[in-house]
């Protein structure tokens, strides 16, 4: 097992432990749920917080041929020397604002996303100016009401005008898709609509001349419950990293799904406090008897939600307790009921749950949200810590 060590092998205050060998099997359930399809390996947000090349390089080994990003700083980052993503795999970037990298993202040879005329009027500039065409997926609107071209006559508007391009050999559209608003829902009416809808706009832009690579739509919980959503390819994200898109949905293990992150730090402090002691700012825990606090070197600055005051659960010494009182900047307490663990005893956040350890999911019910914010949030200040890296090679 190879294991990513803290700098000159110090100790280190806290750490995000990602398992890459569970990414990659989580990769490999995934694709058995959409045989079919292509597989893009979103790895937007760093990863979902977990590190976005060491992702990437796991999941590509696992056979994704496809990478996503937000943002197009995102999907240099993995063209950049260092990264190891292989040349061959494909890379798509979609949220572009006026004045982007274009041209950057055309040499990087970067799928990129348009939505409306703005956007293709700067790609066409910029694939003048770097004298190669552009590789472009139009996205459509179906229902979502965020990034996409509105159906009707804007989106035949777009089609035209992208095959105007694409004529002039300015640009080659490569896909047509879009994004669901509720699939995270099972049986929620906007899933069938939005599916139909995409349809209709698909089959318009091939009438009339566009003959894409790839067709998408399927997210995470589309890819797990929407089989007829697959088309060309899927787009899963959250669940690469075994993290459930929804409790509705099912658990991880219910899933076949493996949490890669584990958040842990060292107790810093270890202390007797007499009953009626305020606990952390604004004292909104006082303790009901003698006992002994624990500080847990984790705040609201690494990403540890402040919603969670007072409820956010962490695993000492095999036992489940509770933060005390509000979670602060840097740190935050749990009373540990007399138990005397050592300073730099383990506090577990969160896990697979193999140990019994909390899960993100238990985070994000504590905190009133959801899992995907409780990893991607975590901070730079967390160091990522990646075990398994380097046996890429073992395993689609």
């Amino acid at each position: 097992m190879n294991e990513t060590v803290a700098p000159g092998g110090a100790e280190l205050r806290a750490r995000a432990q990602i398992d890459l060998a569970a990414v990659r099997a989580n990769v490999r359930t995934l694709r058995e749920r959409a045989p079919g399809a292509a597989f893009m390996a979103v790895v937007k947000a760093d990863g979902y917080g977990h590190g976005a090349a060491p992702c990437a390089r796991a999941a590509g080994a696992a056979g994704a041929a496809w990478l996503g990003t937000a943002t197009p700083q995102e999907a240099l980052a993995l063209r950049a020397p260092g990264a190891g993503v292989p040349d061959g795999v494909r890379i798509m970037c979609w949220l572009w604002t006026p004045g982007g990298p274009w041209r950057e993202a055309i040499e990087a040879d970067l799928d990129v996303s348009l939505s409306g005329g703005w956007a293709l009027d700067e790609v066409v500039r910029a694939a003048r100016l770097a004298g190669r065409p552009a590789r472009v997926q139009l996205k459509a609107d179906t229902g979502l009401g965020r990034g996409g071209c509105q159906p009707g006559d804007d989106w035949a508007e777009l089609v035209a005008r992208a095959l105007r391009a694409e004529a002039e050999g300015l640009l080659r559209i490569t896909g047509l898709w879009s994004h669901f608003a509720c699939a995270d829902e099972p049986g929620h009416p906007s899933i069938a609509a939005q599916l139909t809808r995409f349809r209709e706009m698909v089959a318009y832009a091939e009438s009339r001349g566009v003959d894409p690579e790839v067709r998408h739509i399927a997210n995470s919980p589309a890819t797990l419950t929407l089989p007829e959503s697959h088309f060309d390819l899927v787009r899963p994200g959250i669940a690469m990293y075994g993290v459930s898109p929804s409790p509705v949905i099912g658990t991880p293990a219910d899933l076949g799904l493996r949490p890669a992150m584990t958040l842990s730090a060292s107790m810093a402090l270890v202390k007797h406090v007499p009953g009626g002691h305020g606990v952390s700012y604004g004292h909104h825990y006082v303790t009901p008897g003698a006992t002994t606090l624990g500080l847990v070197p984790l705040g609201y600055a690494d990403g540890v939600p402040r919603h969670a005051s007072s409820t956010g659960p962490v695993l000492v010494e095999g036992k489940w307790r509770t933060v005390a009182g509000r979670v602060a900047m840097d740190q935050f307490v749990v009373d540990l009921g007399g138990d005397e663990p050592e300073p730099g005893a383990e506090a577990v956040l969160f896990g697979p749950g193999d140990r019994g350890e909390p899960t993100a999911e238990d985070w994000a019910q504590a905190a009133g949200t959801i899992a995907y914010e409780i990893v991607t949030r975590i901070g730079t200040r967390v160091p990522r810590v990646h075990v398994d890296e380097g046996n890429e090679g073992s395993g689609t």
